[in-house]
């Protein structure tokens, strides 16, 4: 502290002049050389190792660089919109530079979205290191530039455009005798373009207009004609909903996994399908489209913020439904319904602090249901594996698999450390499965009790370098997108809605399934009747 402090006063006491010229050539080298290290580097891995590709994609971002500063370099503004961008850039280089992490629309729209806690987990020393090595000493040497005037207007102008000429000129020419390597690389690895730095300043400016400045779409009511049908025993429904969190399926017992990570749901019956996709691979995308009536391939955000959806038609049909909220946000999921979001993080049992433990979503669930009369819905939104802080995510009494990753900085921690951290939190999310079944049991005599369980998306743990999650989905491993869904009902229960139960556990071992079926199937799985259900993507009604 005692260098950065002495560092930091020298450049207070420093005075440095430049020209507009100069200072735009100076950032441009800064951020196509500096910032944009991880695309230079992986654009000379897919050449093949090709020297030259060393030099030539600076080069060509350096004059695009130039051309892009040169018409937003107004004067007594051009300062403070490149600090912006140069503390800003300094954390996305961070994590491209570290988990791979590309900063597309889906990426800013989860940044935007994410809570302070959430954010504060990310925060290490190496992250913090450096925002200000690549960061905020830039922008206290930007601070300390005079911008000087060396001729008239006109001539000032004339330069900028001469500059502009040769950087055009400078593509022109890479372009001419290297258009076919280079075409060659991005035909084939299209995603490159949401590595460059900072990208992710055009898709935050999207993501504000689309969000603040757009107005809203004409809201949609789905599902007005929803009713419940009658189970054969005259008991009402009462369902557990349990949205898990970063919950990959590679590392669920049930599908395969070496590691018993499902301990205490073993002997309990669930249903697990080996084969579910997310739609998305970050919660502020994935969240609201699962519980919509879209398919991913045709999601809108903006739409399905502007509709009913799954919780929405269950009202309809006069489903008791709430949502109870341990991961920051519903996004706006529940926008019509109950919500509760635990905030107290200090003086709660399950709480460590700075988050909760998801066992505290069951506090006060036995009360809400015994006022509650009729047919009621729970969906218990988990922080689950959240990472990077995953030892966070369980009680020490629950880490089974030893030495873990106990810090945010996980690039420092071996694979076995990180694979044993991220699976104690998967054990403790199975405990809370059985916990929540117990639960349901013990409301059989009153209620046809069901719990379903699916997780928002997966999570890289280092495969191909990549770590955490919200890589764009055309590209995303299937760390990311492959994940655990579970549904646990009795046999009384199967009998009482039509259910076929041994068709369901038969198909679940080999049918391909996603967050498109969720909406129907809940609506099926509930024994609702409604023109909003699609029984070709209700999981019930195909194999009932």
């Amino acid at each position: 502290m005692l260098v950065l402090s002495n560092l930091i006063s020298k450049l207070k006491s420093q005075k440095i002049t430049m020209n507009m010229v100069s200072l735009i050539i100076f950032v441009s080298l800064y951020f196509a050389v500096v910032f944009n290290y991880p695309i230079n580097e992986k654009i000379y891995l897919l050449s093949q190792g090709n020297g030259l590709f060393l030099f030539l994609t600076p080069a060509i971002l350096t004059c695009a660089f130039i051309i892009i500063f040169s018409i937003i370099a107004v004067p007594y503004l051009f300062k403070g919109i490149v600090i912006i961008l140069t503390l800003t850039s300094s954390m996305a280089f961070y994590a491209a530079l570290q988990y791979n992490t590309m900063f597309d629309y889906a990426m800013i729209e989860n940044i935007f979205e994410t809570n302070v806690g959430e954010a504060s987990s990310y925060l290490s020393s190496t992250s913090i290191g450096y925002f200000i090595v690549f960061g905020l000493l830039p922008s206290l040497f930007l601070l300390k530039v005079t911008v000087i005037r060396n001729a008239s207007w006109g001539k000032e102008l004339f330069h900028r455009a001469a500059l502009m000429s040769v950087a055009i000129v400078g593509l022109l020419l890479i372009s001419v005798f290297y258009f076919k390597d280079y075409a060659s690389i991005g035909r084939n690895n299209s995603y490159l373009n949401k590595m460059i730095n900072p990208a992710d300043a055009f898709n935050t400016v999207k993501y504000i207009n689309n969000e603040y400045l757009t107005a809203p779409l004409d809201y949609i009511t789905i599902g007005e004609d929803a009713e419940v049908i009658p189970a054969k025993n005259g008991k009402p429904t009462l369902m557990i909903v349990l949205v898990g969190e970063t919950a990959r399926a590679q590392n669920s017992a049930y599908n395969g996994y070496q590691r018993e990570t499902n301990p205490y749901t073993k002997d309990l019956g669930l249903i697990a399908f080996q084969n579910t996709s997310s739609c998305g691979t970050a919660t502020a995308h994935s969240l609201p489209c699962m519980f919509s009536n879209m398919v991913r391939t045709n999601y809108n955000r903006d739409r399905a913020n502007n509709q009913d959806d799954v919780l929405d038609v269950l009202t309809h049909a006069g489903v008791k439904s709430v949502w109870i909220d341990n991961d920051g946000g519903d996004k706006a999921v529940a926008k019509n319904i109950e919500k509760v979001m635990i905030s107290d993080t200090s003086s709660n049992e399950f709480c460590n602090g700075s988050s909760c433990y998801d066992e505290v979503l069951l506090q006060g669930l036995d009360k809400r249901i015994q006022n509650t009369t009729g047919d009621q819905l729970y969906a218990l939104h988990m922080i689950g594996s959240h990472g990077p802080t995953y030892w966070k995510r369980y009680p020490e009494n629950m880490a089974v698999f030893t030495p873990a990753c106990n810090r945010s900085d996980i690039e420092n921690c071996s694979d076995e450390e990180i694979t044993n951290v991220y699976d104690n939190t998967l054990v403790y999310t199975d405990y809370v499965i059985a916990q929540t079944i117990a639960k349901l049991k013990s409301y059989s005599d009153k209620y046809n009790v069901v719990m379903l369980y699916i997780s928002d998306h997966g999570e890289s743990l280092g495969e191909n370098g990549l770590y955490l999650h919200g890589a764009p989905y055309m590209i995303a491993p299937k760390e990311q997108t492959h994940v655990p869904f579970y549904i646990w009902m009795s046999d009384d229960y199967a009998n009482q809605k039509g259910i076929d139960k041994a068709s369901v556990v038969k198909k679940a071992a080999t049918g391909q399934y996603s967050h498109d079926n969720l909406f129907h199937t809940m609506l099926g799985l509930y024994g609702v009747k409604t023109d909003a259900k699609d029984n070709a993507l209700d999981i019930m009604a195909i194999h009932s």
